[in-house]
């Protein structure tokens, strides 16, 4: 069932390469990836998170979900990110979070979920979000190891919770390992995303380690 969502998915990511415009369509292709449920969250969109990974030449990817995302030795997704909400949201703040529920691989995740990004007190400025604070984790590259199929990278965004401000389940030293961002979520009562996307990153045919 995986395998079959995950090549249509790259048959799909192939043929698209700008932003999200439609929060139906993000809504589908979470749930093509079966995401809400590998994650354990409920997934009803009601804004558009944009996610913008810089580039050494030319302008930034910016992730349409499903979207596959080259690791190109390192550069493609070296990051870190910048972030665009799209939808009447308000001002903040927020969280955003990443996750990879593929780790070490999409077949046995015996790692997952990794925590890729952690932060909070984002504010929304025309659009933009900028933290005022640094992030719990930092953006952390995506990796997949020499021989994996494709990580389902996953970006959401939350409205922030008083509890977050003074939560002390996470910090720079905790381990990005096994981390849970449904129970993360209740416990710091973030309630559930309001946007959300995902790039598929597979390991460059070169890779020969983690």
């Amino acid at each position: 069932m995986y395998l079959s969502h995950l090549t249509s998915l790259l048959a799909l990511a192939l043929a698209v390469a700008s932003q999200d415009t439609s929060i139906r369509k993000v809504d589908a292709a979470f749930a093509a990836a079966n995401l809400p449920a590998n994650l354990d969250i409920t997934f009803k969109p009601t804004a558009l998170l944009e996610v913008s990974l810089p580039q050494a030449t030319g302008p930034p990817i910016t992730l349409h979900a499903g979207i596959q995302v080259p690791r190109n030795g390192n550069t493609d997704t070296a990051g870190p990110p910048t972030f665009h909400v799209v939808g009447d949201v308000g001002k903040g703040p927020f969280v955003v979070a990443a996750v990879d529920p593929d780790a070490p691989t999409p077949q046995a995740p015996t790692s997952a979920q990794i925590r890729h990004f952690l932060g909070g007190n984002f504010f929304n400025h025309g659009g933009l979000l900028k933290n005022t604070t640094p992030a719990i984790s930092e953006f952390r590259q995506p990796t997949p190891p020499a021989g994996s199929d494709a990580h389902r990278y996953t970006f959401l965004l939350f409205h922030q919770s008083e509890a977050f401000a003074s939560q002390t389940l996470v910090n720079a030293n905790t381990s990005v390992s096994l981390f849970n961002i449904s129970q993360f979520a209740a416990a710091v009562d973030l309630g559930n995303p309001i946007a959300g996307t995902f790039m598929l990153v597979a390991p460059d045919p070169t890779t020969t380690s983690a």
